[in-house]
């Protein structure tokens, strides 16, 4: 095989990064990072309402940056890159203008935050995904939600316009239609401007828009409407076609390849969602549960439609033919909140240093900077340190994992974090325990929900910065799921993946597995279950489970 050469673009909720890959066997060439300017900014979010939007620039001045970035490093021959495949967060809708313009950059609009990104976070639409899912069983035609679980989020797709067009009467008149952010970034790239026959992503449709080839599409106008009328409206400028992340999107137009120092010949293939992308990038097999962990966790399988067999899964977000590998099932779970919850913690411990240490005047400008570097670099460290060593026979409170919702099982972004068995003996690091056994009991709870419904799992692979910086968690979580539990060595796992896709569109390699045989992530640690702690673990995960009963019996009574 001659030397070919791909890129997979990973956006994620704060940066993008792009890799260069060898597509003969995985190697990274190079590799960069893109901060979001605005969004550290924290402009057009406002956390108190669940509102976080992104500016459509932070994502395009990203990816201009990152690609220049490692073609500059690698001195490849631009006619080398044979393709390019964009992995993103979802559900992200972004409304677009009848030109194809992300709305926020047209005029009018730069600087209304119903116009920007509506980020996968953003949980401003709990009512209208109540309606859905309202409708969903009562309207007198097909659940249009049985393929997502039978429960649709507020973090998805239609939930999210319907609220926007509610909230924003000049966003409703002048989106012309709604695109992924994965479909858009896609589009912006590739020659062909016809929104109409653009080739859409199987999985951002299926997973997040009750796109199911067995009703021929995306929900009819008769459901929709119900919803909203503009839905009903907005389904004319939107697809019924969608297709797998090996195929062909389109070229490189040519004013990116001029922009990036590519050629027009390199292939765009279709967009996809980061987790999805990761799964295959960890070289993804039936059986084997992939965590994504981030902020936040998806959780992918991958089933033959025989194992399957018609059946729908409860709970979880969604059962889509082809949205990991060609030819299976891809299967997604996931929590809400992942790394967020111990970043919550971090943040609320912060404010004193914030507001007391950093304002001191005894201290000169220099110090606080040394003092903020040294504290960020061994804050968690320090509390990962202090939390592993309290016995587990010492009294730990109960925590939640719910800080922004649950995603699964069961979706309901209604719901809320708690504490519960709080002492005066209960320091900072024993509430740091209590938040890593919530997420990880979390955890469980999702893999639990796969058993229950019939789908097998042999194997669990951890993926991302938590599974990769982080053994105490990862100890800890294979301890609750009494499972060994490897962790893929790349670090850029969602971008290879989508480098994988881009070898296989671009015609290296013939299907996926094929080329996540030659270039997916070696693993390079496994974690097993610590026996002695089994048994505790079940005691103290029964008191989550009576925790997240209250918590939910209450919230349902309010």
């Amino acid at each position: 095989m001659k030397k070919a050469f791909v890129i997979g673009l990973d956006y994620g909720s704060d940066s993008v990064r792009a890799v260069l890959i060898n597509s003969k066997n995985g190697k990274e060439i190079a590799s960069e990072v893109h901060w979001y300017k605005r969004w550290m900014e924290q402009k057009y979010c406002n956390p108190s309402i669940n509102q976080f939007r992104q500016h459509p620039l932070d994502h395009i001045e990203g990816l201009e940056f990152t690609i220049k970035s490692v073609m500059n490093q690698s001195k490849v021959n631009p006619e080398g890159v044979k393709g390019i495949c964009i992995d993103t967060t979802g559900s992200s809708p972004v409304p677009v203008s009848k030109n194809g313009v992300p709305l926020a950059m047209v005029d009018g609009f730069t600087e209304n935050p119903n116009a920007m990104m509506v980020l996968w976070k953003d949980h401003t639409a709990i009512k209208e995904a109540e309606l859905i899912n309202e409708l969903g069983v009562s309207w007198g035609g097909e659940n249009y939600t049985k393929y997502v679980g039978g429960i649709y989020s507020s973090e998805w797709f239609w939930a999210k316009i319907a609220h926007i067009v509610k909230e924003d009467e000049a966003v409703k008149n002048n989106a012309f239609t709604w695109m992924e952010h994965c479909d858009l970034m896609t589009y912006l790239l590739i020659e062909n401007k016809d929104l109409k026959s653009f080739k859409r992503s199987r999985c951002a449709a299926g997973h997040k828009a009750m796109w199911h080839e067995s009703w021929g599409g995306l929900p009819p106008k008769e459901f929709l409407e119900k919803v909203d009328l503009y839905l009903a409206d907005l389904l004319d400028n939107l697809y019924n076609e969608t297709y797998t992340s090996d195929k062909v999107a389109g070229n490189l137009s040519q004013e990116w390849a001029d922009k990036l120092g590519l050629t027009t010949d390199t292939v765009i293939a279709v967009g996809t969602f980061d987790a999805h992308s990761g799964a295959v990038g960890a070289k993804i097999d039936k059986n084997a549960l992939v965590r994504v962990m981030g902020t936040s966790t998806c959780d992918i399988m991958v089933a033959t439609n025989d194992a399957i067999n018609g059946k729908t899964i409860k709970g979880i977000c969604g059962q889509v033919d082809g949205s990991v590998i060609p030819g299976l099932i891809g299967l997604e779970a996931g929590q809400s909140a992942f790394g967020d919850l111990l970043a919550w913690f971090k943040d609320v411990l912060d404010w004193p240093i914030d507001n007391l240490v950093m304002t001191s005047t005894i201290l000169s400008e220099q110090q606080k900077i040394d003092l903020k570097n040294e504290i960020e670099n061994d804050f968690i460290r320090k509390l990962s340190d202090a939390a592993e060593a309290i016995p587990l026979s010492e009294s730990i409170p109960t925590a939640l994992d719910w800080i922004n919702g649950r995603r699964t099982p069961d979706a309901d972004q209604n719901l809320k974090s708690a504490i519960s068995n709080l002492s005066l003996g209960s320091k900072a690091p024993h509430i740091f325990k209590a938040l890593v056994n919530a997420i990880c009991f979390g955890s469980k709870k999702i893999a639990d929900r796969f058993k229950e419904e019939g789908v097998r799992i042999d194997a669990v692979i951890g993926i991302g910065g938590v599974a990769r910086k982080s053994p105490y968690i990862m100890q800890t979580l294979a301890n609750v799921m009494n499972t060994p539990i490897k962790v893929a060595a790349s670090d850029q796992a969602p971008a290879l993946g989508a480098a994988i896709y881009a070898a296989v569109a671009s015609g290296i390699y013939s299907n996926v597995v094929e080329a996540s045989t030659h270039m997916g992530s070696e693993f390079e640690a496994e974690y097993h279950p610590q026996k002695d702690t089994i048994e505790t673990y079940e005691k103290l995960m029964d008191s989550y489970t009576a925790l997240g009963d209250f918590i939910e019996s209450s919230v349902k009574k309010n």
